[in-house]
């Protein structure tokens, strides 16, 4: 399965805020939008992504300050994309060797996307289940 067709089943909203929001308000939205991280946009410009990780990230290294800093003084900037045309195996790959769990996906130098481990298991979940459906009935029409 593509990113592209994942993306059309689970639609394209992306959650973004600016670089100089605060940590606490960066929580605040992962908390309300039920989402593991945000993608921090300077302009149109993806500038990094903020995750549940990153918060812990900020809270060891500086305790309840932190909740008052901004996000880019915390977030991964080194952001690693996925394309509409790669397929989940590659994304499966990229998400393990580089222990992350939300790739933007970026097509034409525009966000359209963000595709989390939970959607790339869930894809592979429901590929496993349609073989093991089709091995199924091949063994029984025999």
């Amino acid at each position: 399965m593509l990113v592209a067709e994942i993306l059309k089943g689970k639609g394209g909203a992306v959650f973004t805020l600016a670089p100089a929001a605060t940590v606490a308000e960066a929580c605040a939205e992962l908390d309300t939008k039920r989402v593991g991280a945000l993608i921090v946009c300077d302009g149109d410009r993806v500038a990094g992504v903020f995750s549940e990780r990153d918060v812990v990230k900020a809270v060891a290294a500086d305790g309840a300050a932190a909740l008052g800093k901004p996000v880019s003084d915390y977030m991964t900037a080194e952001v690693v994309f996925a394309k509409p045309a790669e397929t989940v195996a590659i994304l499966m790959g990229r998400m393990t060797d580089r222990r992350i769990r939300h790739l933007p996906v970026m097509s034409e130098s525009r966000l359209t996307g963000v595709i989390s481990i939970g959607d790339v298991v869930k894809c592979q979940i429901a590929e496993a289940t349609q073989e093991a459906e089709s091995l199924r009935t091949y063994i029984a029409a025999g």
